[in-house]
């Protein structure tokens, strides 16, 4: 055996070692298959309803019964019998919330994302991602002309201070070198037709648009993002 262990690089005294463990069990393998019964009564007891029961859970209640275990010791063995809790299913925010019907500015992009020059065509959206704290929402902005990002901003709200920050940002990042040929084009979204977010749209002198109502194609550009 001796040449073997030697060719897959590795003292004899190991492959000795390995073959008692197979005909003796440690102490620890031992407990350990000792509290896998146990964790999987616990999480099979259906009359208490235990079957969503996650590590934790599982670890309180052996705790409640004296069962000693530390709860780093139940994760391992719950990963290796597959078992896990229920995970709940957040809801999925609403991102585009419709402002109160009015007029508003008409789609002058129509699906047309493109540009002849920077600063011609910037497209809005907000989207959002799950988080262990939460949902974060991140607005942006896009240049049509070199499919850019010029503006961006991260928060766990909605309110039209997480659009109007990115607004600022895209602005600033161009040096203020925007000017009356720029087309803002956006949702529907209270973010968006707020008079927050209006107002420095007028103060640069861009002309703004939105796509029809419910109709996700007439902003794909930056919803792909």
């Amino acid at each position: 055996m001796e040449p073997v262990c030697a060719v897959l690089g590795f003292p004899g005294s190991t492959y000795y070692a390995a073959k008692k463990r197979e005909r003796q069990p440690s102490r620890r393998m031992m407990r350990d298959e000792w509290l896998k019964k146990q964790i999987l009564r616990v999480w099979n007891d259906r009359k208490k309803g235990r079957r969503l029961y996650g590590a934790r859970k599982v670890w309180r209640q052996l705790r409640r019964e004296g069962i000693q275990a530390a709860r780093c010791t139940v994760e391992r063995l719950m990963r290796e019998l597959g078992l896990e809790g229920a995970v709940g299913r957040r809801r999925k925010p609403r991102t585009t919330i419709p402002a109160p019907a009015g007029q508003q500015p008409a789609d002058l992009v129509r699906r047309n994302f493109t540009a002849p020059a920077p600063n011609r065509r910037w497209v809005a959206d907000i989207t959002y991602t799950d988080t262990a704290c939460g949902f974060a929402y991140t607005a942006f902005i896009t240049d049509l002309f070199s499919r850019k990002i010029v503006g961006w901003q991260v928060a766990d709200h909605l309110r039209a201070d997480l659009a109007l920050d990115a607004l600022e940002l895209a602005v600033f990042s161009r040096g203020g070198q925007v000017g009356e040929d720029l087309v803002h084009h956006s949702d529907r979204g209270v973010q968006y037709t707020s008079i927050r977010y209006t107002q420095p749209l007028e103060d640069i002198g861009a002309v703004r648009s939105v796509g029809s109502k419910g109709d996700s194609y007439d902003n794909a550009a930056a919803q792909c993002r």
